[in-house]
């Protein structure tokens, strides 16, 4: 515990530091949004906490190694003290209830994207920077970033593996610091080049920024409370090209890094040359075309496509299209920008329970996405096939499970299984006590915990509803994105009482 604490400590000194960096934001937009007094001490006030509970705890307890359990119980615990520290921003400068400021702060840092304030366009500019730099720093991973910055020391690849995506890959170079460099590197390359393409197509600078922290983090927190619409409802004339970027800015964010690296060290085949990334772009055209099929049916407009009839034009078709294909990427990145409410009647009855599944799958393993894979949903696909094949030739035949042309460990196998299991126990949990302190049905009660748990922000409960929610679901939420940022068990394991020793 005394080696956990101090890992903890440093952490804090780090945050307050990153606490620094929105008063750039308050002194720039001194005297308009709101920004002033109050929000520079929102920021200047949590970075002295941060600092001084950091050197306390790095004084009082002592550093040695950290064991994987350890590790994980480090991780969990860093999670929610960096999410307590950020929510005080919130109070400060927007007066606000703990509550809802931890709930705003881990669905930042998390990734979820859920927000539980309205009045964003009005709200000051540097409590939407630290809402984007939130989101963009829990990406890659806190603690992956604070081990770049404090590289040393033992256990430190206990505490990658405890953050990181529980699935076995290859690192882009040996060494641990040499991977963390690798993909920050990439990953504030694809930053400012999202947040450049989105200032050339005469986004506002700012809002440029906070998007390109928030695209490829797949966070999904916006400056507007209209989220990416703003731009179409408000006239941009280039909103059309904006919803492009960011459809491929969110992709970019979505697929494992070291696909990134492959293609950008001149390797192209890494495009489609294993199981992941091909079930990933498959599951993004079936998804898109079912979808699209649908909204046609439902418009009156599929019989356009088998006729001459002239009734859907192709500006009309490229809505269609462009809206589907955004809202897809965006929920099957765990992203959370929305063109359109995905409980809205733009989308059919089987398009908003295929978003539900889509929260479930999430992005690639290695990504900044959350949810449960694309490579485990893969892995799960085969384990089913080699079943059906065994049950069809013979219970006996040894037939090994292989990927990508390698065996998949049964430790592997039944680690994924384990997962799927949490995830369903804790799905089932969250909706229910949901429906027990609200009035939803429950298809929206599932809803805000399939949200959580797969860190994406859109659901079924109406944005307006998220800060009204009973104090006890906003609690389970809470518990529900860490648990889905880290993949369920590191959280588990607190309740362990045995891991502590």
């Amino acid at each position: 515990m005394s080696c956990i604490l101090h890992f903890i400590g440093s952490l804090l000194q780090i945050l307050s530091l990153i606490l620094l960096l929105p008063v750039i934001a308050v002194v720039f937009y001194w005297g308009k949004y709101g920004d002033g007094p109050a929000t520079l001490a929102a920021f200047l006030v949590p970075a002295a906490v941060s600092l001084s509970v950091g050197l306390f705890l790095r004084k009082v307890f002592k550093r040695s190694s950290l064991d994987l359990a350890g590790s994980m119980i480090m991780c969990t615990l860093a999670w929610f003290a960096v999410s307590a520290v950020g929510a005080l921003s919130f109070v400060i400068a927007l007066r606000s209830g703990y509550l809802n400021a931890l709930f705003e702060a881990t669905s930042g840092f998390t990734t979820t994207g859920i927000t539980v304030y309205a009045g964003l366009d009005d709200m000051p500019r540097s409590i939407l920077f630290w809402r984007a730099l939130m989101q963009w720093l829990g990406g890659v991973g806190i603690l992956s970033f604070f081990l770049m910055m404090v590289f040393g020391g033992g256990g430190v690849h206990h505490i990658y593996g405890a953050e990181s995506h529980k699935i076995g890959s290859t690192r882009p170079k040996p060494g641990l610091f040499n991977t963390l460099r690798i993909l920050w590197g990439i990953y504030l390359g694809f930053t400012l080049l999202t947040g450049l393409a989105l200032f050339l197509e005469r986004m506002p600078l700012f809002d440029a920024l906070c998007h390109a922290l928030t695209a490829i983090s797949t966070g999904g927190f916006s400056p507007h409370d209209s989220s990416i619409a703003f731009y179409r409802l408000s006239g941009h004339p280039n909103y059309r090209l904006i919803e492009y970027t960011l459809i491929f800015a969110m992709t970019l964010g979505s697929i494992n890094f070291l696909v990134h690296y492959r293609v950008l060290t001149g390797n192209f085949r890494a495009l489609w040359d294993n199981i992941e990334i091909r079930y990933w772009w498959r599951l993004i055209v079936a998804f898109t075309v079912v979808i699209i099929l649908e909204r046609l049916y439902k418009t009156g407009a599929l019989g356009c496509l088998f006729s001459r009839s002239t009734a859907l034009s192709a500006g009309e078709f490229e809505n269609i299209f462009r809206n589907t294909l955004f809202q897809v990427i965006s929920i099957l990145t765990t992203t959370g920008f929305g063109t359109k409410d995905i409980g809205s009647d733009f989308f059919g009855a089987a398009a908003r329970q295929m978003f539900l599944l889509m929260m479930v799958i999430g992005g690639c393993a290695g990504s900044t996405s959350g949810g449960f894979k694309v490579l485990r949903v893969a892995v799960l696909n085969k384990l089913m096939l080699r079943e059906l094949f065994r049950s069809r030739v013979s219970a006996r035949a040894s037939t090994a499970l292989i990927i990508d042309k390698k065996q998949v460990p049964d430790d592997q196998v039944h680690g994924i299984a384990t997962l799927l299991f949490a995830w369903i126990v804790l799905l089932v949990i969250g909706g229910g006590i949901t429906a027990l302190f609200t009035d939803y049905g429950a298809l929206r009660s599932v809803s805000g915990m399939f949200s959580a748990l797969g860190n994406i922000g859109p659901c079924y409960i109406p944005t307006q509803d998220m800060g009204l929610l009973h104090p006890v679901v906003k609690i389970t939420y809470i518990f529900g994105m860490i648990a889905g940022r880290l993949e369920i068990l590191p959280v588990l394991l607190l309740f362990n009482f045995k891991a502590w020793r």
